[in-house]
Parts: structure tokens; C-alpha cells; sequence
């Protein structure tokens, strides 16, 4: 009896395997790049009036530019404040503006709301004089730098500086002599956005404001004479 042959197998024929397909990365935005970029927008500075509101209010955001507080930290009892956090704080700016008040100077970057600089006569902010650290430190009349928000994608492009400048250039068109910040110098690292609403010292010794006291490591107190 003949042993039957198996049939022959025919070897499976497998599909190449497919290269490993890597997303690309998205190279890092360095400052040095950002900042050559706004350099090449218009960059324009205007007193915040009735007409530009929906324009500071489009860079605020539901957050008011940072917890509710639409800039109103320092023109606001402490209690007055937390009560209005959001909303209240909100019509209170509004308020100021819509009875023709200027509260500060906005920044567009080719017509985009970008950045923000509060600045007026140091009495606007009556929070001040109520600070141990904050103080006057003489009689002079003052106008007085005390906040700034810039939008994420214009941060660390030196939108800052020309914010500073702005103030400067406003003040002294309403007649002011001297002009005062209230800006941070950490004392080691970088500080995260939230906490340098003031200003960096670097940013005013940059426009060439000077150093007249210091009561606490972290706060200089700065002024530019025009």
C-alpha cells in the first residue's frame, strides 16, 4: 500500500510591516522668535474709552483677565472686592469708562486686542496708601503704573516694554512729572504670570525708571521723572 504524499503547503505570504509612523514634533516657540514676530505686527497703544470696551473685554475673558478681578485690586476696599469678584468687578471698570473715565491703556498687535496697562493719578488707587509697603513715600503728585495682562500668545515678546512706554508717553500728555511702578524682582528663577501683574523690575529699569525705596526684598519702589 502506497503512503500517500501530503500536498506541498505554500508558505503564507505576510504583509510588509508598515514603517513606524512618528508624528512630527512642532518646533519650540524660543522668545527671541516670538519676539521678532510682534516686531513685525503694527503695534498700537489707545486709552481704554467707551468705544474700545468690547475690545478689553474680548482680551479679559470670562476670567477678567485673572479671577474675576478686571483690574479693580487697586481701586477697591478688600471686601468691596472679593464681594464683586467676576460680574460686580466687571461694571465697576465698565462704570469708570461709560462715566468717561480712562483707566488704562489697551494694545493691539495688526488690530488684536493684546495687552493691558492700568494707569492713572496714584488717588485712583486708594489700596496703595493703605499698603505698609506701598506707601507714598512723599508728598508729590504721582501717576501710578499698577497692572499689566498681556494675552498668552504675545507673552515674553516685549509687549510689556511697550506698554511701559505707552504709560509714559499718556502721562505726560495729561501733565504729569513723575510717574511710579510698583514692579516684582524675584529673587531667584522666573515668576509665573499671575504673580508679576505689576510689572518686573527689569521691564522698568529697561525704560529707564530708577529705584527710590525698597521696604520689602522682593518690591522696589520706582519712579520716572518726565
Amino acid at each position: 500500500m502506497k503512503s500517500e504524499k501530503a500536498a506541498p503547503t505554500k508558505p503564507k505570504r505576510t504583509a510588509p510591516a508598515k514603517p513606524e509612523q512618528i508624528a512630527p514634533t512642532k518646533p519650540k516657540t524660543t522668545a527671541a522668535a516670538k519676539r521678532r514676530r510682534i516686531a513685525r505686527t503694527r503695534i498700537e497703544i489707545h486709552p481704554l474709552t467707551s468705544d474700545r470696551w468690547k475690545d478689553l473685554a474680548s482680551l479679559f475673558g470670562e476670567r477678567g483677565a485673572c479671577g474675576g478681578c478686571w483690574c479693580m485690586w487697586w481701586r477697591l476696599a478688600r471686601s468691596a472686592f472679593l464681594k464683586g469678584k467676576g460680574a460686580g468687578n466687571r461694571r465697576a471698570l465698565r462704570r469708570i469708562v461709560s462715566t468717561g473715565g480712562v483707566p488704562g491703556l489697551i494694545a493691539y498687535s495688526d488690530g488684536t486686542p493684546a495687552g493691558w496697562c492700568s494707569v492713572a493719578p496714584r488717588e485712583d488707587f486708594p489700596v496703595l496708601s493703605r499698603s505698609r509697603v506701598l506707601a507714598p513715600v512723599d508728598d508729590s503728585p504721582v501717576w501710578s503704573i499698577v497692572c499689566f495682562f498681556v494675552a498668552k500668545p504675545f507673552r515674553r515678546a516685549g509687549l510689556t516694554a511697550a506698554l511701559i512706554q505707552g504709560a509714559l508717553a499718556y502721562s505726560k500728555k495729561k501733565g504729569a512729572a513723575i510717574v511710579e511702578g510698583y514692579p516684582v524682582e524675584p529673587k531667584k528663577g522666573n515668576l509665573p504670570d499671575a504673580f508679576a501683574y505689576t510689572g518686573l523690575a527689569s521691564s522698568f529699569r529697561g525704560a529707564g525708571f530708577a529705584e527710590v525705596a525698597r521696604r520689602s526684598a522682593t518690591r522696589p519702589f520706582m519712579r520716572y521723572y518726565l
